[in-house]
């Protein structure tokens, strides 16, 4: 009898499978720096959760860190991981969308998660130059502040050409340097907690606004899928991905939830004050300004670990694409020196320095809405792969049924439903242009691939 595998064709098989690597190309991913790359992509460290404080108070935002992980966070990991550890090729969700429903739908979920990752990029400088300017006041505005962000920018994304062994190894520097002051915030502030001041609705007279609740709680748990489009750059994928997205979620959990109790609980609630960067004066006033200072440094820190993360994702997704002939071949050219996606690392910077100066909050609710449509079909896919390949191979697979893994994913996808409703008009015209643009996109590159304007790695046959 033959292996569940006997009915895929011969380019299926390769999409299932990582390429080999190039003779001298660099080491693969291990476990540690993926940790740390996937820790990057989702958080970062407590930095921007100071919101969810303000829209609601500390007692809901104390639940919606501890909640929230539960019915988004671990569904969508848990997706990952048998998605990943099953297609374990460049392009992660590209590869599953089109393995379930075919060359369209895997381009436009191309479309809408790397328009919605180079946007979320695109955020980091403006982050990072919010937290710089409590240090440096000169980079509020104006000259020093745009050319700041060109110069990280262009600096981060030359460390990234550099290779992603070297940038996951940053990201686990970076990972400790950003939550070491924050153990110490928590070891100083444990004497001075009340715990009663943690179920605290808020001030009296201070409305809820949950769309910026449920927009910080979202921004700060999601993108657990993102490491995927490297899936074939890591070392023994099927059995490193399903612990680095498990250890990670610890990790993020921890880092969200221990620093936002001791600060909540450490001082009166003041909740006009608690918005982004707000834990460097919650630092100044438990222990004094050196921890201030600290906790500012350590935030542009962690601002480039999550620009290394989401440019690795963003540039790999590229050469997955350039696989899947999606894209022409050009689109995954490597450097020869450190085997990187230097064409996707380029066209990734560009586009990041074109929306750095768009305004902040509609950067992260365009980012939000593409997202969303993405993780929808995300979500279909999975199910409809459980469906449409029941035997395939599956290093890790979750242990439910199919009624179940509906349930798992229908809670979720209510949420994405809710995010989207709330959008701005702003957001939904940017959204639907975007999504004009990836269908554009994708019979653009059959015209070319037809009429041989550009080289592709395969025929569109061979992909259906």
């Amino acid at each position: 009898m033959g292996s569940p595998s006997d009915s895929l064709s011969d380019s299926e098989r390769l999409l299932d499978q990582p390429p080999p690597a190039p003779e001298g190309a660099p080491k693969k991913l291990s476990l540690l720096p993926l940790i740390f790359l996937i820790y990057f992509e989702v958080a970062g460290g407590p930095y921007g959760e100071e919101s969810a404080v303000g829209a609601a108070g500390p007692l809901l935002a104390i639940l919606g860190f501890l909640v929230f992980p539960f019915i988004w966070s671990i569904p969508e990991a848990l997706v990952t991981a048998e998605l990943a550890t099953s297609f374990p090729g460049n392009g992660g969700y590209v590869i599953w969308a089109h393995r379930a429903f075919g060359p369209f739908w895997g381009s436009l979920m191309g479309s809408w998660k790397y328009l919605s990752g180079v946007i979320n990029l695109a955020s980091y400088p403006v982050l990072c130059m919010d937290y710089l300017k409590l240090v440096i006041p000169i980079f509020s505005s104006g000259l020093p502040r745009y050319t700041m962000i060109f110069v990280f920018t262009l600096a981060l994304s030359l460390l990234n050409y550099t290779g992603l062994t070297v940038v996951g190894y940053t990201a686990v520097s970076l990972g400790v340097a950003s939550l070491l002051p924050f153990v110490v915030l928590t070891l100083i502030a444990i004497p001075k907690i009340e715990p009663l001041r943690w179920i605290s609705l808020g001030e009296k007279g201070v409305a809820k606004d949950w769309t910026l609740f449920f927009n910080t709680l979202f921004w700060n748990l999601n993108f657990w899928d993102n490491a995927s489009t490297l899936a074939g750059e890591v070392e023994e994928p099927q059995r490193t991905f399903p612990r680095a997205l498990l250890s990670a979620g610890v990790l993020t959990c921890l880092g969200y939830l221990v620093p936002l109790m001791a600060a909540t609980g450490a001082i009166p609630l003041h909740q006009e004050d608690w918005v982004d960067g707000y834990f460097a004066q919650v630092a100044e006033t438990i222990a004094g300004k050196w921890l201030k200072i600290w906790i500012e440094i350590s935030a542009v820190l962690s601002v480039g670990g999550l620009f290394q993360a989401q440019l690795s994702s963003s540039s790999y997704q590229l050469l997955g694409m350039a696989d899947l002939a999606m894209l022409p071949r050009s689109f995954g050219a490597r450097s020869a020196r450190f085997n990187t996606p230097w064409v996707g690392i380029l066209i990734s910077t560009l586009i990041a320095l074109a929306v750095s100066y768009m305004d902040f909050t509609d950067i992260i609710s365009s980012a939000n809405f593409l997202y969303s449509l993405g993780m929808l079909l995300e979500f279909a896919s999975f199910l409809w792969l459980r469906r449409k390949l029941p035997t395939i191979k599956r290093p890790f697979k979750v242990p439910v049924g199919m009624a179940g893994l509906v349930i798992m994913c229908l809670i979720p996808s209510g949420f994405l439903i809710y995010v989207m409703t709330v959008g701005t008009k702003v957001v939904y015209l940017l959204s639907t242009l975007m999504t004009l643009f990836g269908i554009i996109l994708y019979f653009f590159m059959r015209i070319c691939r037809s009429n041989l304007w550009f080289q592709f790695s395969y025929c569109e046959e061979d992909l259906q």
